[in-house]
C-alpha cells in the first residue's frame, strides 16, 4: 500500500506593502510615542480656542510675570470667596474655525470671570497674559507652519527633482545649477534675506498683496509669508535625491512599456516615475518638519516673524533674551519645553518610517 499522499503546509496570504510598513511601524515603541505625541499637540492645536482656558490676548496689568499656581492641598479655615476649579466654564469669548462662536473652555475657575480671578497654570509673562493659553494658541502657528511649509517643499523638490532627472540634457543641467545655488546660501542668511525683501517696504510686495504705501502687513500675510520663504528655502536637497531616483527607474521596462502604449510624458512623470519616490519623500518630510518649526522660532525670536499680539511659542521665547527675566521669571522658557518634545516626536516617528518602509528591512518573529 502506498501513503495517502500528504497536502503541502498552507502558505500565509501574501500581504500588501503598506500592510508590511504598518505591522513593522506598530511594533516600533519609540515611533508610536513621538506619533501619538504628535496627535496629541495637533488635536489640541486644532481645538485650541476651547481648550485653552483664556485668550491669549486677555492681559492684566495686577500680575505681570506672575509663577505658575501650584495645586496643593492646604487646609485653613475659609474666610474668603472660593472659586472652584472646573471642567466645561463660561469664560472669553472666541471664534472657533472662522464662524464657531462660543465661550466655552475645557476647565477653569467657576465664577472667576465675573472677578477677573485667573487660574495660571504655567504663570504669566510681563503684561500678565496667561502663558498656557498663549502655548496652546501658539501650537496652531507653530506647528502649522511646519506641515504647511514641507509641502510646499516636497512638492517643489519633486517637481524639479522629477522634470531634471527625466528629461536630461540642458533642462538637467539648468535645474541643479539653481539647485546648487539654493543650496550653497546657508539657510539662516537666505532666511533673512528673503524676510528683508517681503517687508512692508517693498514696494512690489505691496501692490500683489492690494496695500497701500506705508500699510503694515497684518498677522496673517506675515504668517503666509513665512510659510512661503521656508518653502521657498529648503526644496534642494529633496531635488537632488529625487533626481537620482529618476534617473534609476526612467529606463526600466515598464517605462518603456509606457512610452510605446502612447502615455504622454506629463502622465508617466505623475502616475509612474515619482510615486517611486514617495518613501523617501514621506521619510524625508517627516524628519525635515522640525527644521521649519526651528526656522518658525528662529525667525520670531529674532524679530522678523510672527510679530505681538500673537502667539507662537518662538515669539514667546523673546522674553527669554533678558537676563533679568531668566533670573526672576524662569517659567517664560515653559514654550521652550514644548518645541523640545514637539522635535523629537518627530525625529522618532521619522526613524521609524524609515526603518518600516525599508524594503530591505526583515521582519522578526
Amino acid at each position: 500500500m502506498t501513503a495517502p499522499p500528504t497536502e503541502p503546509p498552507r502558505q500565509p496570504p501574501p500581504q500588501s506593502p503598506w500592510r508590511i510598513v504598518a505591522r513593522r511601524l506598530l511594533r516600533n515603541r519609540a515611533a508610536l510615542l513621538g506619533g501619538g505625541i504628535l496627535l496629541v499637540f495637533y488635536f489640541v492645536a486644532l481645538f485650541a480656542a476651547p481648550i485653552a482656558p483664556y485668550s491669549p490676548y486677555a492681559t492684566q496689568s495686577s500680575v505681570p510675570d506672575h509663577p505658575p499656581d501650584l495645586l496643593r492641598r492646604h487646609y485653613a479655615m475659609d474666610v474668603g470667596k472660593r472659586y472652584p476649579i472646573r471642567f466645561f466654564v463660561r469664560g472669553d469669548r472666541y471664534t472657533m474655525w472662522w464662524f464657531i462662536k462660543s465661550d466655552w473652555h475645557l476647565f477653569g475657575l467657576e465664577g472667576g470671570a465675573a472677578d477677573n480671578v485667573r487660574l495660571h497654570l504655567l504663570g504669566t509673562d510681563r503684561t500678565g497674559r496667561d502663558i498656557f493659553s498663549r502655548i496652546i494658541h501658539g501650537s496652531q502657528i507653530s506647528l502649522s507652519i511646519g506641515l504647511i511649509g514641507i509641502a510646499i517643499t516636497m512638492t517643489i523638490g519633486m517637481l524639479v527633482g522629477g522634470l531634471s532627472g527625466y528629461f536630461g540634457g540642458w533642462i538637467d543641467s539648468a535645474m541643479m545649477r539653481l539647485t546648487e545655488l539654493i543650496m550653497s546660501v546657508p539657510d539662516l542668511y537666505l532666511i533673512l534675506a528673503l524676510r528683508a525683501a517681503f517687508s512692508s517696504n517693498n514696494p512690489l510686495l505691496l501692490a500683489l498683496l492690494g496695500m497701500e504705501p506705508g500699510q503694515h502687513l497684518g498677522s496673517a500675510q506675515i504668517y503666509l509669508l513665512i510659510i512661503v520663504i521656508l518653502g521657498l528655502v529648503g526644496w534642494g536637497g529633496t531635488a537632488r535625491v529625487v533626481r537620482g531616483q529618476v534617473l534609476a527607474v526612467r529606463d526600466l521596462d515598464y517605462i518603456q512599456a509606457a512610452r510605446a502604449l502612447g502615455a504622454s510624458r506629463p502622465r508617466i512623470i505623475l502616475r509612474h516615475v515619482l510615486p517611486n519616490t514617495f518613501t523617501y519623500v514621506i521619510v524625508a518630510a517627516t524628519l525635515a518638519v522640525p527644521g521649519y518649526i526651528l526656522g518658525e522660532v528662529a525667525l520670531s525670536f529674532l524679530g522678523v516673524g510672527i510679530e505681538e499680539p500673537e502667539p507662537s511659542w518662538g515669539l514667546m521665547l523673546q522674553d527669554g533674551q533678558n537676563l533679568r527675566t531668566l533670573t526672576q521669571a524662569p517659567w517664560v522658557l515653559a514654550p521652550g519645553v514644548f518645541i523640545f518634545v514637539t522635535v523629537f516626536a518627530f525625529n522618532f516617528l521619522g526613524d521609524g518610517l524609515r526603518d518600516a518602509l525599508d524594503p530591505k528591512a526583515v521582519d522578526q518573529a
